[in-house]
């Protein structure tokens, strides 16, 4: 069993202008692996004429060159001579303008950088310093790390100039700044009314950051003297980050906001991702969209709300639902499941290549055939899976408003193979567990309700809304796939013992570079839906599943 995506060469292939480069398409692995060649200034600098060329240097800085420039920098930011500390780095402007604000801005002085033992090219040092404004200090103390590489133009050594090196939480365009803050504090409540803190629960700390943002002027608190990151302008089409407090150094007064979340379940999933790597998971409530429970393995980015994932296979349900929609597939009829299909010049195949003779559309949905779907995309037009998306799942259209920063899903439309892969929830389809969970409980209650932490009433915010609900016919061949798929396919040994009502899909996502596939489970019992993802774990069944089902067994 499995859903691992894997693509064949193509038969003839074509190099295709990218950028000003030849891309030639790379048999063999997922989409997106190719080989470019330059069509523009060659390899050698040549020239006409005969005076010699200093020969640049190449490869890895030495271990003495990287004591060097690491040595050189790091003391020139501790006595403060940002013009020296930034004349080390590959990015002198940038360099300069985060540390001159670093002093300027933030406040910080008295500062001692203490260097540890340099792993190749990478230094990790200490930062012990102070945060003084208008009469208030506190300490400050961090950990970080630098990079020595070699630019090559000249070969020189350099410190490889990004944000973090000043601070782990910089992101490129943020800045640090000490001063009254931007947003009154607050306190989170579950929905029993109990005190949400990251001490209880270690992976909301995003999930704080992102209530403050958004409710921190409307709680009715008062600001406080802080450091903090404030983070860059949003691109469009995109949630900004929200700042995050470094060091305070007067309280201020919060305020408080009551999100959705289930103090039990939220613990529950705390556990449940804590068994994995890079694991993360949704619990909601299908009949009125309220998140119960939000987890991931890393606290330093909320995946299960701002991930942007190949959704795997988990991704049929959408395809089937228009499958069924259109005629092309019918839950007990037959439907072909070869060992191949060929679509776009792209050559498809089942996980081990197994097909199923004379099966159903639900066998193939339940063992997750691929070819079975690739199979119907010369009936499809390239805009068909985007609409079903957006219309009656309400995903992919940018729109969600859940109280803090999330991701709504993309369901481009694309073309030729890369619309066949979309099918099967690779090529340019991206998802989350908040998404995917959304997904089950769509199924479930038969129309879309966005999933929200925060109640629309606290802001008279508006939430998304689906423009078509499924037809009686298709959501009730919806539910008897994920059923059986529950009760006898992919998804059984981690749903066993909780059904009648309860229908599930199992994922697994090819991600180049990743020996492991991304296992995804969607999954929904009762008045309960979850999605979960486990990054690099492999099959769906075995690793996301796991989390999903406890979860769903605890929440009954």
């Amino acid at each position: 069993m499995g859903n691992r995506r894997r693509v064949a060469e193509r038969r003839k292939t074509k190099p295709a202008v990218v950028g000003g480069l030849i891309a030639v398409v790379v048999g063999g692995g997922a989409f997106g692996a190719y080989s470019l060649y330059g069509g523009g200034a060659s390899a050698e600098d040549r020239t006409s004429g005969t005076a010699a060329h200093k020969a640049v240097k190449t490869g890895p800085p030495s271990a003495a060159e990287v004591t060097a420039l690491s040595t050189r920098f790091l003391t020139a930011w501790q006595s403060g001579d940002v013009a020296k500390a930034a004349a080390a780095t590959d990015d002198s402007a940038a360099a300069t303008t985060l540390l001159t604000g670093y002093g300027k801005d933030a406040h910080i002085s008295g500062v001692k950088v203490t260097p540890g033992t340099a792993s190749g090219s990478s230094v990790p040092f200490s930062v012990k310093a102070t945060v003084t404004y208008k009469g208030k200090s506190k300490p400050l103390a961090y950990d970080s790390k630098l990079t020595v590489v070699r630019r090559a133009k000249d070969g020189a050594a350099l410190v490889g100039w990004q944000a973090s090196v000043v601070h782990p939480d910089l992101q490129d365009g943020d800045r640090l700044v000490t001063g009254p803050a931007g947003t009154p504090p607050v306190t989170a409540l579950d929905r029993d009314g109990g005190e949400i803190t990251t001490a209880k629960y270690p992976s909301l700390g995003t999930v704080l950051d992102g209530l403050r943002e958004k409710y921190g002027k409307i709680a009715g608190g008062k600001a406080g003297i802080e450091l903090r990151v404030v983070r860059k302008a949003a691109t469009k089409g995109t949630q900004k980050t929200p700042d995050k407090t470094l060091v305070t150094l007067s309280e201020g007064t919060p305020g408080t906001v009551k999100t959705t979340l289930s103090p039990t379940l939220q613990a529950d999933a705390e556990q449940q991702v804590a068994k994995k790597d890079r694991a993360s998971v949704v619990l909601m409530r299908p009949s009125t969209g309220e998140i119960l429970a939000v987890a991931n393995t890393s606290h330093g980015f909320n995946t299960a709300f701002q991930g942007s994932l190949a959704p795997g296979s988990t991704m049929k349900v959408i395809t089937s639902s228009l499958l069924i929609d259109k005629g092309l597939a019918s839950a007990d009829k037959q439907h072909p499941c070869p060992k191949y299909v060929t679509y776009g010049g792209w050559k498809f195949q089942n996980d081990d290549k197994f097909e199923i003779k004379g099966g159903t559309f639900k066998a193939s949905f339940a063992r997750s055939c691929n070819t079975a779907f690739i199979s119907q995309a010369k009936k499809l037009s390239n805009s068909d899976l985007t609409n079903q998306a957006q219309q009656y799942f309400g995903l992919s259209m940018n729109n969600w408003a859940i109280g803090v920063p999330s991701f709504d899903g993309s369901v481009p439309v694309q073309s030729a193979a890369q619309m066949a892969a979309s099918l099967i929830g690779q090529g340019g389809v991206r998802m989350n567990p908040l998404n995917m969970a959304s997904v089950a409980s769509t199924v479930k209650t038969g129309a879309f309700h966005q999933p929200y932490l925060v109640s629309p009433a606290v802001d008279n915010r508006k939430l998304a809304t689906a423009s078509r609900t499924l037809s009686a016919t298709t959501l009730a061949q919806l539910r008897e796939l994920m059923q059986y798929t529950a009760s006898s396919g992919t998804a059984a040994e981690a749903m066993s013992g909780l059904g009648p009502d309860y229908g599930a899909k199992t994922g697994s996502a090819e991600v180049d570079g990743q020996k492991k596939p991304n296992g995804w489970f969607t999954a929904w019992k009762g008045d309960l839906a979850a999605a979960g993802v486990v990054q690099q774990g492999g099959h769906g069944g075995d690793t996301a599943g796991p989390i999903v089902a406890a979860l769903l067994k605890a929440g009954s």
